[in-house]
């Protein structure tokens, strides 16, 4: 007989299949049998039907489309013997789904057989519906389903609890039909039917709230006395799994119990008991057994309970910890993860096992204990933590080194008991995982050690015998080339020394091997190139001794493949070889760093990391939009002259404290944007030169290098590295400005003309709230738009927590200030204001649009408003 002709059975075509060589061969049995399939459904044969259907299935499951094979299972199923209809309903349940229009054919047939009197259609029929079930089905047979939940047959029963399980997923609203029936079946002592039951019951609890009310009156004694019975009861061979009397069932009772429990402290009370009972009886030296405890770790963790109880759940979670199977150490530390925020005592008893987690050679379990040891570390406990992590960042995986670098520095950061100890910390980090560190990380010490001025001694000799080790981490060489530029001659004169150290001797030479050594080493990137450059220049300063030395180094770097590196080597060699007599004045310590300003503007400018790590979610400050991918901050401004201004509220930038560079306005002025920078302005920028201040309406110009303002004034003497200038300075004709570079001098800035003005416009308006945006435009920069945003309140009730968020589509750049107060008054007694700026790329051709949330607290209640600002004037 030939293998494809239409005769043939299943289970040779099933063998001339899998004799198939090659994809293509498979292909072409695939199409002869369904091309004779096709031709044997035209010709309507029903001896033939059932055969041709199990071949598609057959073909369904190997990934062929059988679409034309659908109408088959219908007229399978409207036949009245049984080997067809179980043949049509498979197909049914296989070659369709919910979605396929040709579904609403089958509804009459099934409701037939639903009302079928052999019990074994009826089950095939249960089964169908259980499986494909749309909501139009489930409206239409719903009342066959609960007729059936009463059926004689425990078989029938079962299977029509799981075909209500479905029908009240698809249709909710008829939920309240099937609570009684679904409740006379918790009285059940088959255990088939009794599973199905909870089942129902846990759902009907999780759509309806009156059901969940009326299983938490009625069933909730019934149920802790199943589940008693079954953790009592003696041996049942047909029931018992590794020693555990019906796990499954268990843990079914457990998860609705937790249900009934959870917000209602006498249904907790009634399951105490046996919930201490079974987490004391039931065997953990088997899976079963851990699939029951974990589930009633659960459901203690959930219901209202004393802490006695907690501390039994959490015991039982640290004696998972120690199991071998890497899925019950995972699922523990995740529940244990919750635990803490219940009773974090607890947990902290298994910090010992918790802590040998982070070294297992799993990475999910180390990854996941990390973050629970971070959540487990307080003031009394971050040394030890600390120092037992840092131990093993020594030896741990390069790939693992990052992710425990960044908990390491959040930890120090947060829980750090004084300077000293911090900055020590954060040097064996950098030693050992110093490239894996964030900018914000480093940018963060350099800022507490500026503020530590006790500890500047200290700080640069120890940096300097760590780069001497390590001088791969990159990190750590771009902040030992900050600190000794900045501290030179403390390293050399070993100044400032505490008890804990040893004298060192370091001579001038060697502090300038350090740069030298920085700036030139192949693997270097821009910025350690850049900040050792301007160590250079203050070490010029510091040791004169040297400093034809250094002006040689400086002047190698003219010929660097970057163009910044070339024009920076030749501003600072001019400065080194032809102003000596204000280089040292130029060149002196940078000021102190503002390090609360600068954690305000960190928390805003940089993307969530180590500190939303901590908790599930952290609260925005206010005046602060969701966080962006932040641009890399380049600390020399090296290849980029837009960097946005981040959001802050007073003091200098820290940018232009650390490195001098004018990234625009000051932020201490409302309403400051950044002007476009040329060529030509570049040196002026550097050395804050020739840039107006605000006040200013001249065409004069700022010389900060003139000799006679440094002698009459030498508090105004500007460090290269420090901000731009104050605008007291004494000014002198933009033709008489200083020229460093041998008459490459800037042209002076023409007068700026005011912008045209806007009408404001109401943004927003509810019965509670109005928001009114008023705006203004920086002269010569029409892309940009200055927006005053007021916010008053309409309501005779006061809003805490105020905060304003906002969003716009690509061509847009947005930039939020802080509001001037995060409490709204009542009845309009006074109003919040807050700054935006909206950068428009597409100016002239995209108008401005805006998505606006606003969030506060209405009488200790969070209240979220939300609106689309689309009404913005012309010309914006």
């Amino acid at each position: 007989m030939n293998p494809f002709s239409s005769g043939t059975r299943l289970r040779d075509m099933i063998r001339a299949i899998r004799a198939c060589k090659t994809a293509a061969d498979e292909r072409a049995v695939v199409r002869k049998e369904c091309a004779d399939i096709r031709a044997l459904i035209n010709e309507d044969d029903p001896h033939d039907r059932h055969r041709n259907l199990a071949k598609l299935m057959f073909i369904h499951m190997l990934g062929y489309p059988t679409h034309f094979g659908q109408m088959e299972c219908l007229k399978l199923i409207a036949s009245p013997g049984f080997p067809e209809k179980r043949i049509g309903y498979l197909g049914l349940m296989l070659l369709l789904d919910e979605r396929q229009e040709v579904l609403m054919l089958v509804t009459n047939s099934l409701k037939q057989d639903l009302n079928h009197s052999n019990q074994y259609v009826v089950g095939l029929a249960l089964c169908a519906l259980g499986n494909i079930c749309s909501a139009e089905m489930a409206r239409d047979l719903a009342p066959e389903v609960e007729r059936l939940i009463q059926f004689r047959d425990p078989n029938i029963r079962k299977k029509a609890a799981l075909c209500s399980t479905r029908i009240v997923r698809k249709v909710p609203d008829l939920a309240e039909n099937f609570v009684n029936a679904a409740a006379s079946l918790l009285k059940e002592k088959h255990h088939g039917v009794l599973i199905t039951g909870v089942q129902l019951c846990y759902e009907l609890c999780t759509i309806s709230d009156e059901a969940l009310e009326y299983f938490r009156t009625k069933c909730t004694e019934g149920l802790i006395k199943t589940l008693r019975d079954m953790t009592n009861s003696a041996y049942q061979p047909e029931y018992d799994v590794a020693g555990i009397t019906d796990p499954f069932l268990h843990i079914r009772l457990l998860r609705l119990l937790r249900v009934l429990g959870q917000g209602d402290a006498d249904a907790s009370d009634l399951m105490t008991d046996i919930l201490a009972q079974v987490a004391t009886k039931t065997e953990s030296n088997k899976n079963a057994g851990n699939a029951v405890l974990y589930e009633c770790v659960e459901t203690i963790m959930a219901i209202e309970d004393t802490n006695s109880l907690r501390v039994l759940a959490i015991n039982i979670l640290g004696r998972f910890l120690s199991n071998r199977d890497n899925n019950i150490r995972y699922v523990a530390l995740n529940m244990l993860m919750k635990a803490i925020t219940f009773d974090d005592q607890a947990v902290q008893r298994h910090r010992v096992t918790i802590l040998e987690c982070v070294k297992d050679p799993d990475a999910s379990i180390r990854k996941r204990a990390l973050e629970l040891v971070t959540l487990l570390v307080n003031e009394n406990n971050v040394t030890q933590l600390t120092k037992e992590l840092i131990d093993y960042l020594e030896i741990s995986d390069e790939d693992f080194k990052e992710d425990l670098s960044a908990k390491i520095c959040f930890i120090v950061e947060k829980f750090s008991p004084e300077k000293l100890w911090y900055i020590d910390q954060m040097l064996k980090v950098l030693c050992e995982a110093g490239k894996f560190v964030k900018d914000d990380v480093w940018h963060a010490l350099i800022v507490v050690i500026s503020n530590a001025s006790e500890l500047h001694g200290y700080t640069v000799r120890a940096l300097y015998k760590a780069v001497l080790t390590y001088s791969e981490q990159e990190t750590l060489v771009r902040v030992a080339v900050w600190c000794i530029g900045e501290y030179g001659d403390l390293l050399v004169n070993n100044v400032g020394m505490l008890g804990i150290e040893d004298p060192i001797t370091v001579t001038e030479s060697d502090a300038v091997d350090v740069i030298e050594e920085a700036i030139t080493r192949h693997n270097s990137d821009s910025t350690t190139k850049a900040m050792a450059l301007v160590a250079l220049l203050k070490l010029s300063s510091r040791f004169p001794s040297i400093s034809e030395r250094i002006k040689d180094i400086i002047v190698k770097q003219k010929g660097s493949l970057l163009l910044e590196m070339q024009q920076r080597a030749i501003e600072y060699n001019s400065i080194v070889d032809r102003h000596k007599n204000i280089r040292s004045t130029l060149v002196d310590r940078m000021p102190v760093l503002d390090e609360a300003t600068f954690n305000v503007r960190r928390a805003g400018s940089f993307p969530a990391s180590a500190s939303t790590m901590a908790k599930p979610s952290v609260s925005l400050p206010n005046g602060v939009e969701k966080p962006v991918v932040a641009p890399l901050v380049d600390l020399l401004d090296l290849g980029s002259d837009d960097i946005l201004a981040t959001p802050s509220s007073s003091g200098p930038d820290f940018l232009q404290d650390l490195l001098g560079v004018d990234l625009g306005a000051s932020s201490s002025q409302p309403g400051a944007t950044l002007a476009p920078r040329t060529g030509t302005d570049l040196l002026m920028d550097i050395l804050s030169i020739g840039t107006p201040s605000p006040a200013q309406n001249s065409t004069s110009s700022v010389d900060l290098l003139s000799t006679a303002d440094v002698n009459s004034n030498p508090s105004i003497a500007l460090d290269t590295l420090s901000s731009p200038a104050p605008p007291h300075v004494a000014t002198t004709s933009s033709n008489g400005m200083f020229d460093l570079l041998h008459g490459l001098s800037p042209s002076p800035s023409k007068e700026a003309t005011n912008g045209p003005a806007y009408p404001p416009i109401v943004a927003y308006e509810s019965s509670s709230l109005k928001i009114e945006f008023t705006f203004s435009k920086a002269p010569g920069n029409l892309q940009s738009t200055n927006v005053q945003a007021t916010f008053t309140n309409l309501s005779p009730n006061t809003f805490t927590d105020f905060i304003f968020q906002a969003a716009v589509p690509k061509f847009l750049q947005l930039h939020l200030d802080p509001a001037s107060s995060n409490t709204l008054p009542a009845s309009g007694n006074g109003a919040i204001t807050q700054n935006l700026r909206v950068t428009n790329s597409q100016h002239g051709k995209k108008s401005l649009v805006m998505r606006m949330r606003i969030g506060y607290k209405l009488n200790g209640k969070d209240v979220l408003e939300e609106g689309q600002v689309s009404n913005f004037p012309r010309g914006l």
